[in-house]
């Protein structure tokens, strides 16, 4: 996935706390320009991270998937993770779970799950999950608020080979995203990223005037060479933008 070394943000005060994947992101970081480690070079591993910062592996896992997506570090299955080579620029857009996007900035967040059941896939959709036509799929559609004010409206399809147990995940105790991530962890994914109008139903779940402008984002995500979901992500223009940051 191509882009500028960006991160999606909210209009609202920087983080009250820095969240611990960020932390060990912000060190590896402040370490690889200080020249630490030279390109090329084996930098520590994740059980080490997880034992020098008491943390989860799969904290650490994020940290070091958020570095390799900004083009910092190389990561090997079964070897390592070794500072990325000085000459390449690699930008990218990171995806980030909203739910942790709005902790980190000190908010509350919920969400509220307006549909989660099992349908089946239109040739289009079919055609987008890599799944015969008529084939069942997971579809959920929920609301994300940020201290109560809805900001992200979420309709998400899901290939069950990949989350057979979605429709029975508590989506207001976790999120479709931090679910998918934990089971289909592989991803590369491709999206694209525009202004719009909302439909009716989204203007109704956000709580907007059908002719507010949007930030949509539909996103469709592969774990080794599979569709995993196809999503459509809509946020009120006046509540979120799309910032960025270029680190040569």
């Amino acid at each position: 996935m191509d882009g500028y070394h960006s991160a999606m943000k909210t209009r609202h005060a920087p983080p009250a706390a820095v969240a611990p994947y960020h932390r060990v992101k912000l060190h590896l970081k402040a370490e690889l320009q200080h020249g630490r480690w030279k390109p090329g070079e084996l930098m520590p591993s994740e059980a080490e991270l997880v034992a020098q910062f008491g943390i989860s592996r799969m904290t650490v896992n994020r940290a070091l998937r958020e570095l390799q997506s900004e083009g910092l570090v190389d990561r090997v299955q079964g070897v390592g993770t070794f500072a990325a080579q000085l000459g390449r620029v690699s930008s990218t857009l990171t995806i980030r779970d909203i739910h942790e996007e709005i902790e980190a900035r000190g908010h509350r967040h919920h969400a509220e799950v307006r549909l989660c059941c099992e349908e089946r896939a239109t040739s289009g959709l079919a055609l987008q999950l890599g799944l015969p036509e008529g084939s069942p799929v997971f579809h959920s559609l929920l609301v994300h608020f940020d201290n109560g004010v809805a900001l992200q409206c979420e309709d998400r399809y899901v290939n069950p080979r990949h989350a057979p147990d979605y429709l029975r995940v508590n989506f207001a105790l976790t999120t479709p995203t931090q679910h998918l991530l934990a089971v289909a962890p592989t991803w590369e994914a491709q999206f694209t990223i525009q202004s719009g109008l909302p439909t009716a139903q989204e203007a109704v779940l956000l709580g907007i005037a059908p002719a507010e402008p949007c930030l949509v984002i539909v996103r469709r995500t592969v774990s080794r060479g599979e569709p995993v979901t196809l999503v459509r992500l809509v946020h009120p223009g006046s509540r979120y933008q799309v910032q960025g940051q270029f680190t040569p």
